[in-house]
């Protein structure tokens, strides 16, 4: 859950941490992703870049953004295609017959189109 702080001059609240990218660190703690991996889903920003995103929040690149959209719908895919969320979380770095024998994990992290394979293979496979 983002943080949020009240803005006093706008009258409005506003997140220091945004909710996709806190979203983003939650999936990657329950596929067991390394600050490395977690890095190239997100578009290979510099390692000081991604922990200030993460400890002060701030704007977000739209690539990032879009980025995190296909990891969220890979999340959200394999939640209704695997109801046990320890097959659902395991799934992407078991080997896969569809990718060859890789992992998922392996293919998303071999560029942007990649990753966007695996989200539409696992909407098709969900009918979505």
């Amino acid at each position: 859950m983002p943080t949020i702080a009240p803005d006093a001059d706008a009258g409005a609240g506003t997140s220091l941490i945004p909710a996709e990218l806190q979203a983003f660190v939650n999936i990657a703690e329950a596929w067991g992703l390394s600050t490395d991996e977690q890095l190239i889903l997100l578009g290979s920003p510099g390692r000081s870049t991604y922990f200030k995103w993460k400890k002060d929040g701030g704007a977000l690149p739209k690539d990032t953004v879009e980025r995190i959209s296909h990891v969220l719908a890979i999340f959200k895919a394999l939640q209704i295609l695997l109801p046990d969320e320890t097959a659902a979380d395991g799934w992407v770095k078991r080997p896969n017959t569809y990718f060859g024998g890789q992992t998922a994990l392996e293919v998303m992290l071999s560029g942007f189109a990649e990753l966007y394979s695996v989200r539409a293979h696992l909407d098709a496979q969900r009918g979505g």
